[in-house]
């Protein structure tokens, strides 16, 4: 699978942006999907991840009630949404897949894109 993440950019402290992640390869449908993010100095970490039909969703505590991820199987593409940003969201957001069920752990994650640059100003 082959991962192409896009979107991210610079925007003001109350904005809002959407990332989006192409995938090719191997079905999309048979992986869970996962954004991850890392900021400078600090390691990378969790933000959200969707099952493989998109019923399921999770994210981390920080970011509930302002990020939504969703996924388009027909598009082999998975997004996300991100409102009211904050200057601490500022990192280099990654989208991943896995083949296992467990989609918090980053370990569990094959395939990784190139990662793109979001930036929140105060």
């Amino acid at each position: 699978v082959q991962l192409q993440a896009s979107g991210g950019g610079l925007v003001q402290a109350g904005g809002s942006l959407r990332l989006s992640c192409a995938a090719s390869g191997r079905t999309f449908s048979s992986y869970g999907m996962g954004w991850f993010r890392q900021a400078p100095g600090k390691e990378r970490e969790f933000v959200a991840a969707i099952g493989r039909s998109g019923a399921y969703t999770y994210y981390t505590d920080s970011v509930k009630g302002r990020f939504t991820i969703s996924r388009d199987n027909a598009e082999n593409t998975v997004y996300l949404q991100m409102n009211s940003l904050k200057p601490e969201d500022t990192a280099v957001y990654y989208c991943a897949a896995t083949d296992g069920y467990n989609l918090y752990t980053i370990h569990g994650y094959l395939y990784w894109g190139q990662g793109t640059q979001v930036t929140v100003s105060s």
